[in-house]
């Protein structure tokens, strides 16, 4: 599904009640108060229901006669919509929840990423070369600010998947960016992390010499650095809410 447009008073309707349900300020099996919901975000009880049905097409929402509009199961949403996947961690806080979507996240990029670029080291093309090299090169400009490390982040792994000339493999990009965004929206705004260039660029030489076993090699590697990254701000973290409840 593609994501959803975010504009309007319908859009922003969805995304505040969707990060209202992800963050969990209306948990699971919850029944929704139409009529206070309409109130509280000032909208008409269409718009509210019109919202509602995006929802529910993600499977965050039911309906049943006598209950009412209700909050399903985690279990039941679609967690790997790109949609979902953003609400989740663009909500402005981190909770365990979002923390344990971006371990499992590393864990699928491990199981999709060095076989995908096996692929891009045998299929590459001249453009897509280029897409690779002018993203590392945006990656590597220091003084540009954490927005832009980030973009050029996504737009590297972006390219590589579009460099297996797969079709559905470069239709993960939807699956895998929203949480890489938000994983690098945390490294790279600490001094702590490690420098992505080099082993960004070590990919690239695999790829530009056509050698599928270099190019999985140094994707697991890349990967590696990734998780230890963000280990590394995860005990950051921690001993910050330590220290915070300590000093209470």
């Amino acid at each position: 599904m593609s994501p959803y447009a975010r504009r309007g008073v319908h859009g922003q309707t969805v995304e505040a009640l969707a990060r209202r349900i992800l963050g969990g300020d209306i948990p699971e099996g919850a029944t929704l108060d139409l009529v206070a919901l309409q109130s509280e975000l000032d909208v008409s009880l269409t718009a509210l229901r019109e919202s509602l049905k995006v929802l529910a097409a993600k499977g965050m929402v039911d309906a049943r006669q006598k209950r009412g509009t209700f909050v399903r199961a985690r279990a039941d949403w679609n967690l790997l919509d790109a949609d979902v996947l953003r609400w989740q961690f663009e909500g402005g806080r981190t909770t365990d929840a979002d923390r344990a979507l971006l371990h499992n996240l590393a864990e699928v990029r491990a199981i999709i990423e060095p076989a995908a670029v096996r692929l891009a080291a045998e299929r590459r093309t001249d453009d897509d070369l280029a897409a690779l090299e002018g993203a590392l090169v945006a990656m590597g400009e220091e003084d540009a600010g954490p927005a832009h490390a980030v973009e050029a982040d996504l737009a590297f792994h972006r390219a590589l998947l579009a460099a297996t000339h797969n079709e559905l493999l470069e239709r993960m990009e939807m699956v895998i960016e929203s949480g890489l965004a938000h994983r690098d929206r945390i490294v790279h705004s600490s001094p702590h992390s490690e420098d992505p260039v080099p082993a960004h660029r070590a990919v690239l030489d695999a790829v530009r010499d056509r050698d599928p076993l270099a190019a999985e090699a140094a994707m697991r590697a890349l990967l590696d650095q990734a998780g230890r990254d963000l280990d590394r701000m995860d005990r950051i973290r921690t001993t910050d809410d330590t220290e915070g409840a300590r000093a209470q």
